[in-house]
């Protein structure tokens, strides 16, 4: 196992201490939070740990199933407890930029049903304006090209069809992506947001404002837990 990779697994199992009997919890996608759905089946078989989830994605569902973990449909339930998930970069204000793994649409969906939101990443995410990371954003297959332009003028960057062996690469709920070269310039996430939302052909953008609560941060000294001054962990 590399070091990165070590560090997602400390990370992963170290954002299991949010989670108690009983919980409700959102289960996010991505190669951090893997070993987060590993570690919590491990807790259900071994433990006796109880509690039922509802996954983000096609993938997250399937892994969840294979270590044991109940899934329910969001609406069948009221609310969530936490959501644990990760991250493509996150600012000083724990604002975050998710969307690499194209599953942006249910993790908003699902991060905001829940009381709490937990982010496990590596220090590489750590940002102090967001933007390096291209912004991720869920368009409609629709008159796509003429949303993405749009997008573009708007946000004055190159903005890239994300494809996939050769052909637009199609999300869970059916839609396009795109991506926004932005560079490390978005200085106002919350209006940056607004604004992308109000072109119609935009389904969901990878902005996600107002709900990370803690992040829990593998680097080269270790693991460090990160408490958002005005979220619900504190």
């Amino acid at each position: 196992m590399s070091d990165v990779e070590d560090l997602k697994k400390m990370a992963g199992i170290e954002a299991c201490k949010f989670v108690k009997n009983g919980m409700k919890v959102g289960l996010g996608t991505g190669s951090t939070v893997k070993y987060t759905i590993l570690e919590l089946g491990r807790r259900v078989s071994e433990e006796g740990l109880d509690i039922v989830g509802v996954p983000t994605s096609i993938a997250t569902e399937k892994l969840a199933l294979e270590v044991g973990i109940k899934l329910v449909e969001l609406s069948d339930i009221d609310g969530l407890d936490v959501v644990i998930d990760g991250a493509d970069e996150f600012d000083v204000n724990f604002q975050l930029i998710k969307g690499g793994g194209a599953a942006l649409l249910r993790e908003k969906i699902v991060a905001q049903q829940s009381k709490t939101m937990v982010v496990v990443a590596d220090d590489r995410k750590k940002v102090t304006t967001l933007g390096m990371f291209p912004l991720p954003i869920e368009v409609t297959r629709f008159s796509h090209i003429s949303t993405i332009n749009q997008i573009s003028r708007l946000l004055d960057c190159e903005v890239n069809l994300r494809m996939e062996d050769g052909a637009p690469k199609i999300t869970d709920n059916g839609n396009f992506l795109a991506d926004a070269i932005t560079g490390p310039t978005i200085l106002d996430p919350i209006k940056c947001e607004s604004d992308i939302l109000n072109i119609a052909g935009v389904v969901q953008v990878g902005l996600f404002n107002n709900m990370c609560d803690a992040v829990i941060l593998a680097g080269s000294d270790g693991i460090e837990s990160l408490y958002n001054p005005s979220g619900n962990l504190v």
